[in-house]
């Protein structure tokens, strides 16, 4: 099995691409503390390696995040490791499923909502996802969009600018309605 090791533009994420499936489906997961980690063994496994700070499961991507303190060539080869023996192995990437976080809005919104997650999910996700991160809509209200960023995007010094700049912009364009963009 071969690795792929990728920059991000957040220099304390690199993104893992294993050339198989991680997730498999648009749902991606992300774990900021080993207590999350637990229910997928492949993240806990991650989290075991001294230096990792945060996990990202993408569709076909792992992207893992390291302390300021910690250097990239101490820590890779142990997580192309821990990648390595779990498709080996044939483990299962969770324990059990989390359920799927829910969009908060009005029910009077929904037809903006809608096509608010149309843009993200065809034209933000895909986008993001080549640099190792991801982008949800988190909730809806009085123009104002929230989202939530996830893994190399989540602390990236760039990603106030892509947030302003490019998304809150391409949002604007295609829905009148939309005011503001900003994470949570």
């Amino acid at each position: 099995m071969y690795i792929v090791t990728s920059d991000t533009p957040n220099p304390n994420v690199k993104k893992f691409i294993p050339h198989q499936d991680v997730t498999g489906t648009d749902d991606v997961y992300e774990f900021n503390h080993v207590k999350q980690a637990e229910k997928s063994p492949l993240a806990a496994r991650l989290f075991k390696i001294d230096g990792v700070v945060s996990v990202f499961l993408g569709r076909d991507f792992i992207s893992v995040t390291k302390g300021n303190d910690v250097i990239w060539e101490h820590i890779r080869i142990d997580i192309i490791d821990v990648i390595t023996e779990h498709y080996i192995t044939k483990q299962p990437l969770f324990v059990s499923e989390s359920a799927v976080q829910k969009v908060i809005y009005d029910e009077k919104d929904s037809e903006i909502v809608e096509q608010i997650l149309e843009i993200i999910n065809t034209k933000v996700r895909p986008a993001v996802a080549q640099d190792g991160g991801d982008i949800t809509l988190h909730s809806y209200k009085d123009g104002v969009v929230y989202v939530t960023l996830k893994g190399a995007c989540s602390g990236c010094p760039s990603s106030s600018v892509t947030l302003k700049n490019g998304i809150e912009n391409m949002l604007k364009h295609y829905i009148p309605d939309v005011t503001d963009v900003l994470a949570v």
